[in-house]
């Protein structure tokens, strides 16, 4: 037992080596290979594509971390090779292949594949994808169909609900002004979804149309062969800056912050109770309890639910599923006697049919359930006196194709996870860049309502894709995590409040992260997972302190934060009697240097040097802050700052 955590704990939560991606060079045309794919592809320091990766994914939507041997890169100053073989297995199945990449200095990459299955292989996605960054957000494209036609369209800019382009060949684009892109894809036919709808910051172009039956299977021997080549052409307008400072910028009073909440799963509630005091330090101003009449859920746990906001300091909001399909009314209206004699604690009620915790993917026929105007009629009689939700407790994609009947409603609500397609760190914080484009679309769905982000955290609570989010007993980075260890490393605190910056920023009526104890927590308590250093030492997770200030902000007066790199650092700045109090966090695995127009009179700072006694002192950030002096402020990776301007 040491009694200092590693730096991989500190940040990461976790001891597993993380990848650094090798950048290769073909003059003007960069990439980082990353596992065997690409990503962030430049030409001239424009991103012109997001990544091209060929994936293998079981039956549940679980991404394989294929086996990579003979890998053999060759890299001269006009070109760049890369070939190996590969093998995506489990106990069950298994699926080999041989790729090579090719790129030249004039702007062409080819990334092409051969693949056989070792076994009969089940697969809800064998192929390539390719992304788009979500730059290309209202941006004309050219669309080459497999069929040979073309059309001209756009990048969607509100989150397209379904595949906004289908029966794709190739799609060319301008970049930027004077660069111009083409993507070829061969080998099957391709669409298009929106990733936007997961808080991926992406356009995601992949094999198979969702139409056609899923899983398939691949038989013994079956062999796919697929490429996807790039060509670029011109250069940009003006070139691509990197390395610089990051510029903060203070702006005009922009609406008020909006309420935080947690969240509370009934197995967590005994757990809430014993550390209520050190959770009500936080200030959340509510609790949304999960009620689930399928998991054993009651009037008893109902009482619990409540009993645990009140210990906490903060409202009890219901989030209530009902399991009965053709006979919802009367379940939802015993559900509402149960919480009338319990008093009625909870002022707001959210509702959803069972169904709807299951996803159903376009061009699939949709599950029985409740018609949703009768559904949300029932539940109005059920709970007269209470500000009555609806949208998804699974995530904002489903609450997209399936949209609630908003002015029966008081609130809309949703949910998000941020690793769902991809677990590595930087997809972790790329996709907040994603959550601007969501708020305005929930802003439009709700139709004029108020609208909710409902618990939400980087790991995933449900897995309506599939039977379960993986238990993750290696402590590991992974899609699909329910116990993500970022939840205690400093990128989960970093995370938190850029999630928190950007949906305040788009108008969220209120926001709720994460939850008290277990897998979404803000504080150690031992589970049947592993929790590197904590389960020696105990203590707080980073990102408690970051609830706590965000708990303190609500209510006040909120500015714009204007950033140079918006992707790089995120931020939030309210109105403070004694000047502007900023939170800042950097996003990123680099140090950060930040330029303010205003002085720093005050500072306190969460990273890596502090973490030891950040796990001790649930006050370091509000009562232990610096004088300051000076305008720039210097942020390790995956610091989070809070700063009073003078």
């Amino acid at each position: 037992m040491t009694s200092t955590p590693s730096l991989a704990v500190a940040l990461f939560g976790t001891e597993e080596p993380a990848v650094q991606p090798r950048i290769l060079r073909a003059g003007p045309l960069t990439a980082e290979l990353d596992a065997g794919n690409l990503r962030h592809i430049r030409y001239h320091g424009v991103e012109i594509i997001r990544a091209v990766s060929f994936i293998v994914r079981d039956r549940n939507w679980g991404t394989y971390n294929p086996t990579i041997a003979d890998l053999a890169v060759e890299e001269t100053a006009d070109s760049f090779t890369v070939a190996y073989s590969a093998v995506a297995r489990d106990e069950r199945q298994s699926f080999g292949y041989k790729a090579r990449i090719a790129a030249s200095a004039g702007g062409t990459l080819d990334f092409s594949v051969t693949g056989t299955a070792d076994t009969p292989f089940l697969t809800n996605r064998t192929g390539f994808v390719v992304l788009h960054p979500s730059a290309a957000s209202g941006l004309p494209v050219t669309i080459a169909h497999a069929d040979g036609s073309r059309e001209e369209g756009r990048f969607p800019d509100i989150i397209d609900p379904v595949q906004p382009m289908m029966n794709l060949r190739a799609l060319t684009h301008e970049a930027a002004p004077g660069l111009r892109v083409t993507c070829r894809m061969e080998g099957d036919v391709y669409e298009m979804e929106d990733q936007r709808n997961w808080t991926d910051a992406s356009y995601k172009t992949y094999v198979r149309p969702l139409a056609l039956p899923w899983p398939y299977a691949l038989a013994e021997g079956e062999r796919l062969e697929q490429a996807v080549r790039l060509t670029a052409s011109g250069r940009p307008a003006a070139p691509a800056t990197a390395g610089e400072a990051v510029t903060v910028h203070i702006g005009a009073a922009a609406g008020v912050v909006p309420p935080l909440g947690l969240g509370l799963d009934p197995d967590e509630i005994a757990a809430t109770r014993e550390e209520a005091a050190t959770l009500r330090r936080i200030g959340a101003r509510h609790l949304v309890g999960f009620h689930d009449p399928r998991r054993g859920h009651d009037r008893e746990t109902l009482r619990e639910l409540a009993a645990a906001a009140e210990a906490i300091g903060a409202e009890p909001w219901l989030e209530a599923v009902v399991a009965d399909v053709d006979g919802f009314a009367g379940e939802i209206a015993a559900l509402g006697r149960d919480v009338q004699a319990l008093g009625s604690p909870f002022p707001v009620v959210l509702v959803s049919p069972a169904p709807d915790l299951k996803c159903t993917l376009p061009g699939s026929p949709w599950p029985p359930a409740p018609p949703p105007r009768d559904f949300f009629t029932a539940a109005r009689n059920a709970f007269p006196g209470a500000r009555l939700g609806g949208g998804m407790f699974s995530y904002f994609t489903e609450m997209n194709r399936k949209r609630p009947p908003s002015d029966l409603l008081d609130l809309v609500s949703f949910t998000t996870t941020a690793t769902l397609h991809a677990g590595d760190d930087h997809s972790i914080t790329e996709g907040l860049e994603s959550l601007p484009a969501m708020a305005l679309s929930a802003q439009a769905i709700a139709g004029g309502k108020p609208w909710a982000v409902g618990p939400s955290a980087i790991g995933m609570r449900m897995n309506p894709y599939g039977e379960a989010p993986l238990a993750n007993s290696g402590n590991i980075r992974q899609a699909m995590n329910f116990n993500d260890p970022r939840q205690r490393g400093l990128l989960g605190a970093a995370w938190t409040l850029g999630f928190f910056a950007r949906f305040a920023a788009g108008g969220a009526c209120a926001i709720t992260l994460g939850g008290t104890t277990g897998a979404f927590g803000v504080l150690h308590r031992r589970h049947s997972w592993p929790q590197p250093w904590f389960d020696d030492h105990g203590g707080l997770f980073p990102v408690f302190h970051v609830l706590k200030g965000l708990g303190g902000l609500g209510g006040a007066v909120m500015r714009r934060v204007e950033l140079s790199d918006p992707s790089a650092v995120q931020g939030i700045a309210v109105e403070r009697a004694d000047g502007i109090e900023l939170w800042l966090a950097n996003l990123t695995g680099a140090a950060q240097t930040l330029h303010l127009e205003q002085a720093i009179a005050e500072r306190a700072i969460l990273d890596a040097g502090s973490f030891i006694e950040a796990t001790k002192d649930p006050d370091l950030l509000s009562e232990r802050a610096e004088r300051g002096g000076g305008s720039i402020c210097r942020l390790a990776p995956y610091a989070v700052a809070r700063l009073r301007l003078s």
